[in-house]
C-alpha cells in the first residue's frame, strides 16, 4: 500500500479532494487519480516502487513510493518551481505561528526573524549574509568546506524538494574530500551547534529535520 498525505506547510492542515496520480518508474505509466480524503491522503494499492507523485498535474515528488509519504505545500496553487525551491530562491511565506519564540539576526539594514535555535521563519529570507551573521552569532568562522557543505544542502533540497540526510552528506563528500574528510565525526567536528543536519540547516536556510524538537 502507498499513502500519499497533502497538507499545507503553513498550517499543517490538510488538503482535501485534492487529485493525486503516481508515474511509475518502471514502464513510465500513471495511475489513474485518486482525490484525498479528509485527512488529506490518497491511498494507492500497490507494492513499493520507485516514481513520481504528481499533486494537481504538478511533479511534487519523486524516489521511493513505500509506506505513507507526506508532501506539504506552500499554497495550493504554487508552481513546481516554488514546490522544489532552488538556491537563494526557495518558497516564500512565514512558518511562525502565534506562541512562536523569535529572535532577530542582524543582516545589514535588516533584522532577520529565526525561531528560538536559529531556523529561519520564511525561507525566502536566506543570504550569503544571512549565513554568515548567524555563524557569527553561534561562534563559528565559515570556511570553504562550511560553505561546500551549506551550497550542497541547498542544492539537494532544490532538486530534489527534501533535506540531506547525514547518511547521504557522508555518501558525498567521502566522494569529494576522501575518507577521513568525508565522515561522520569531521562532519560534526566542522558544525559542532548539532552536526550538519542541525547546524548545517540553520546556515542553509533550510526548516528543521522532521522528528527534530
Amino acid at each position: 500500500m502507498i499513502a500519499v498525505r497533502i497538507s499545507m506547510k503553513a498550517t499543517h492542515e490538510p488538503l482535501k479532494r485534492t487529485p493525486v496520480v503516481l508515474r511509475l518508474d518502471a514502464d513510465g505509466s500513471e495511475t489513474p487519480p485518486v482525490l484525498t480524503d479528509r485527512a488529506g491522503i490518497a491511498s494507492f494499492d500497490l507494492p513499493p516502487t520507485s516514481g513520481t507523485i504528481l499533486v494537481s498535474g504538478v511533479e511534487r515528488y519523486e524516489g521511493r513510493l513505500d509506506g505513507e509519504i507526506p508532501i506539504e505545500l506552500w499554497s495550493i496553487t504554487q508552481s513546481e518551481r516554488d514546490s522544489r525551491g532552488l538556491p537563494g530562491e526557495f518558497p516564500a511565506g512565514s512558518n511562525a505561528y502565534p506562541s512562536m519564540t523569535t529572535r532577530a539576526v542582524q543582516v545589514g539594514a535588516r533584522a532577520i526573524l529565526t525561531d528560538s535555535e536559529g531556523y529561519l521563519v520564511d525561507p525566502s529570507d536566506w543570504s550569503e549574509d544571512f549565513a554568515r551573521a548567524l555563524a557569527d552569532q553561534e561562534g563559528l568562522v565559515l570556511t570553504e568546506e562550511h560553505w561546500e557543505v551549506i551550497r550542497f544542502l541547498r542544492a539537494r533540497f532544490a532538486h530534489k524538494g527534501i533535506q540531506a540526510t547525514v547518511r547521504d552528506m557522508i555518501l558525498h563528500f567521502r566522494n569529494v574530500w576522501g575518507r577521513e574528510r568525508g565522515s561522520n565525526r569531521y562532519l560534526h567536528q566542522i558544525f559542532p551547534r548539532g552536526g550538519p543536519q542541525k547546524q548545517g540547516n540553520r546556515l542553509a536556510g533550510l526548516l528543521r529535520t522532521k522528528g527534530e524538537h
